[in-house]
């Protein structure tokens, strides 16, 4: 099996981005939700973006966004990937894409079995699933949280569309993680954080050897 692609997420500073580079991550991800420690304002997300033009593909994550939002950001920061993180269904998820004629990405919440069997339905929609822990309902946020679903849901899903895994993955799990599940892709935020919002370099240079060691 060839060793995952790497995504570090809700990356805010030019130290951030330099070292999710330095371990050679595959895409680094810029959030636009203002309920997120992570948010960056268009003008923030496009100087990050410039910083990792060239070096790694730059993800835009948004929430149910609008398509001003989405124009905006996707022509300040140049954006590689549109990642929606919100209750897009399928429909938003092909408008988007037809939209912009970038890459869409559509995370799915996890818990139950269901919940995996749900990607189905974005198969030529979306170019990827990513699937994520479920957030608790009083949560402020979708995701970023920190939380790990049963891996184990995974491990006979017959993928009709690319997916990744992302969900509380930290240096400590991530090789379990994808010996457990074969993901292809494998997304960190606050896994790699000292605290929320601020990424740590070490953990990222870990998180990113121990998901290519398996």
């Amino acid at each position: 099996m060839p060793a995952p692609l790497i995504k570090i997420c809700g990356l805010t500073t030019p130290a951030a981005i330099d070292a999710a580079i330095a371990a050679r991550a595959d895409y680094i991800g810029l959030v636009s939700f203002p309920r997120s420690p992570r948010h960056l304002s268009p003008a923030d997300a496009a100087a990050l973006s410039a910083r990792a033009a060239g070096r790694a593909q730059v993800v835009g994550l948004f929430v149910d966004p609008a398509d001003g939002l989405l124009a905006e950001l996707v022509a300040a920061a140049k954006l590689d990937v549109i990642q929606l993180h919100g209750e897009e269904d399928p429909a938003r998820v092909a408008a988007v894409r037809a939209m912009f004629g970038l890459p869409v990405w559509k995370a799915l919440p996890v818990a139950t079995k269901a919940d995996v069997e749900r990607a189905a339905a974005f198969t030529g929609a979306a170019d990827l699933v990513l699937f994520d822990a479920k957030a608790p309902k009083d949560a402020a946020m979708p995701g970023g949280l920190g939380l790990v679903f049963d891996w184990t849901l995974l491990a006979a899903h017959k993928a009709a569309l690319p997916w990744g895994l992302a969900g509380g993955l930290s240096p400590a799990n991530v090789a379990q993680a994808v010996r457990a599940t074969n993901a292809p892709l494998v997304d960190v935020s606050s896994g790699v954080e000292s605290a929320p919002g601020v990424k740590d370099a070490t953990l990222i240079a870990q998180f990113c050897k121990a998901a290519r060691s398996v």
